[in-house]
């Protein structure tokens, strides 16, 4: 571990948080392993901060560390994704929101591990900022999370991460990691005419599609090529709810799949009662236009964590796709609803089948593979054994 990363382990494990700011430093650029590989953990709703009045609340984030620590202590990501809901703001202190933060990342820091994040709806609440949470994570040399466009309604956690290639001596631009902020939630300290919380809606934002579009295409005319990618984001979009309507088959597409129907971006409520209004179409139409995006990882719905191959027009929808997969993560933390076992999407990638295929499976905190499968060509005509569902 390098000097600056113990300093800020001992920071968060001793509470002294006036660390100078002179010894931030920012992390090298992602780069395939020395054997051409890349790997990926993703923790998924941890909900630190949960009911953190009560005593099973603060035990619950106990639980949450240990299931961090098993996983990583098993795998060997070179990079950790937190996909939104890090903290459960709807429980927690304006003066004390972001500090959960610090002992999120405590497993990461001890083992020098990078990570970067997207938010959650839960992430954004009344007492807690995003942009203050991201202003926490910016004081640790290992966070990648960035903020690359600013707007009213833009979100926060939206930006991408290049990952160069294992030639030391001459690297190139293998893969790009693009995060994106499905926002939802209670907006930040404000309250409307009545009194009430403002809901802030749950997709990603129309400004951000086009940052995506013109920024990805940006990077493909400056190298000349296509360059695979891979995309994250909390919410999941309305194609994944309607090809779990169509079926999940628990041999092609293997995972528990409890939440049905799953909660998906732009869904709109007006006195309790909630329509799909479609604003995540933007959104879903500039991903399958993307060249070489292969696969979308979602969290949200605790109790699904299946992924589906999406290379047609699904029912209810005007949008092709184009092969891409969409893919459920695994519900990480002891905050948040269900009990389905804990574990952590795992992402492998190599650099000889690139473009090609992924290969991922779900680590669960009891050290077990779940839903092992590879995202290529022939996922959804392939057989897999089912997923034993289990419970902690």
């Amino acid at each position: 571990m390098k000097r600056e990363q113990i300093l800020w382990f001992l920071a968060v494990s001793t509470g002294v948080s006036a660390i100078p700011v002179a010894i931030k430093q920012e992390f090298p650029p992602l780069r395939f392993s020395r054997n051409g590989t890349f790997q990926i953990a993703v923790f998924e709703d941890l909900h630190y901060g949960e009911a953190e009045d009560l005593d099973w609340g603060p035990a619950a984030d106990v639980k949450s560390t240990r299931v961090m620590n098993t996983i990583l202590d098993t795998e060997s990501p070179n990079l950790v994704v937190l996909n939104g809901d890090l903290i459960t703001g709807e429980n927690t202190f304006l003066e004390n929101s972001t500090h959960y933060l610090d002992e999120i990342v405590v497993p990461l820091v001890q083992r020098g591990i990078p990570w970067a994040s997207t938010y959650g709806n839960h992430d954004i609440e009344y007492n807690l900022s995003t942009k203050a949470l991201l202003a926490r994570e910016s004081r640790y040399p290992l966070s990648l999370t960035r903020s690359m466009i600013q707007g009213s309604n833009t979100g926060v956690s939206n930006y991408y991460l290049p990952v160069y290639s294992s030639d030391a001596v001459n690297p190139t631009l293998r893969l790009l990691l693009w995060f994106f902020d499905s926002r939802g939630g209670k907006a930040f300290q404000k309250l409307d005419k009545n009194g009430n919380q403002v809901f802030v809606p749950g997709n990603v934002d129309n400004s951000v599609v086009e940052w995506f579009t013109s920024t990805n295409s940006a990077l493909q005319q400056r190298y000349n090529r296509t360059i695979p990618s891979l995309a994250f984001v909390h919410i999941p979009v309305h194609a994944s709810f309607s090809f779990q309507q169509e079926g999940v088959d628990p041999h092609k597409e293997p995972g528990i799949n409890d939440d049905n129907p799953l909660a998906h971006q732009g869904i709109t409520c007006v006195d309790n009662v909630c329509s799909y209004t479609g604003q995540d179409i933007p959104f879903m139409s500039a991903l399958v236009k993307t060249p070489g995006m292969m696969a979308m990882f979602s969290g949200h719905d605790h109790g699904n964590d299946w992924c589906f191959r999406w290379d047609s027009r699904l029912p209810d929808m005007n949008i092709t796709g184009n092969g891409m997969a969409l893919c459920f993560g695994r519900h990480t933390g002891y905050g948040g609803y269900g009990s389905w076992t804990r574990g952590s999407r795992q992402i492998f990638l190599d650099e000889d089948s690139l473009g090609k295929s992924v290969e991922t499976w779900i680590r669960l905190e009891d050290r077990s593979i779940s839903g092992a499968v590879m995202l290529n060509n022939t996922y959804g005509l392939d057989e897999y054994p089912a997923v034993n569902k289990t419970y902690t």
